[in-house]
């Protein structure tokens, strides 16, 4: 029986770095909704079955805008958003298992809510490259500028050698049984994503080449560069 696909957006955070009244998953992106670009870039692959978006449970926030035209039928909203992300994605695995039959074998894919420049060719890229894979891993790219570690004064303290560092990116994509062994087993003390978790039970996630126009909408600024990005795609596109 060959594996299924499933995506879990964790998308229950209210986005304190970036400021304001409402969640930056929420904010209008190239006349949408931002998360519905995010679930779009998911849900723009077949192989992907269903996406599980888990909201907060007082989210007041969500409507049916937030759902690509035609895809209903392959979205699921979970009000079942935990206090950080990795219960928030153990919810959404769990939902999976109980109403999708999802085994501890198919593959489970997790996008950050606030990332919403994902194309087809990092997607495949990722599904392609991990689909034999017996870990699973993650986008990313190498870090190009020079790294300082600072003092408690913020004073340069020393220069970080960069060579063999890179910086994370979603998706991140395991297997579900593997995943929620390792979000669910010790304390989340130090999970920052999942790739993390799956390290503490001593595996090591493969690498697979993202690209900096995967970038993730941290501050006000960001969404001035995802809608030059989202706009570029859209212009190659019509080409």
């Amino acid at each position: 029986m060959s594996r299924r696909y499933f995506a879990v957006i964790p998308a229950a955070g209210t986005g304190s770095r970036f400021g304001g009244d409402v969640p930056k998953q929420y904010l209008p992106l190239h006349g949408s909704p931002l998360i519905r670009h995010t679930m779009g870039a998911l849900l723009a692959d077949p192989r992907i079955e269903r996406v599980v978006v888990v909201l907060a449970p007082d989210d007041a926030f969500w409507d049916e805008d937030c759902t690509p035209v035609g895809m209903l039928a392959r979205v699921s909203v979970v009000r079942e958003g935990g206090a950080t992300r990795a219960i928030s994605v153990i919810n959404g695995i769990k939902w999976l298992i109980d109403n999708i039959k999802a085994e501890p074998d198919d593959w489970l894919l997790v996008h950050d809510a606030a990332r919403p420049c994902l194309n087809s060719v990092q997607l495949s890229s990722l599904i392609d490259g991990l689909k034999d894979d017996p870990v699973g891993g993650l986008l990313a790219i190498p870090v190009a500028d020079t790294l300082k570690r600072a003092d408690t004064v913020c004073r340069v303290e020393a220069t970080i050698d960069r060579q063999r560092l890179w910086q994370a990116q979603t998706p991140q994509m395991f297997p579900m049984g593997l995943l929620h062994m390792a979000l669910s087993s010790g304390s989340l003390d130090g999970i920052t994503d999942e790739a993390s978790a799956i390290e503490r039970l001593g595996q090591q996630p493969r690498l697979v080449a993202g690209s900096l126009t995967n970038l993730k909408v941290t501050y006000p600024e960001d969404l001035a560069l995802a809608e030059m990005i989202l706009s570029a795609d859209q212009a190659r596109s019509n080409t």
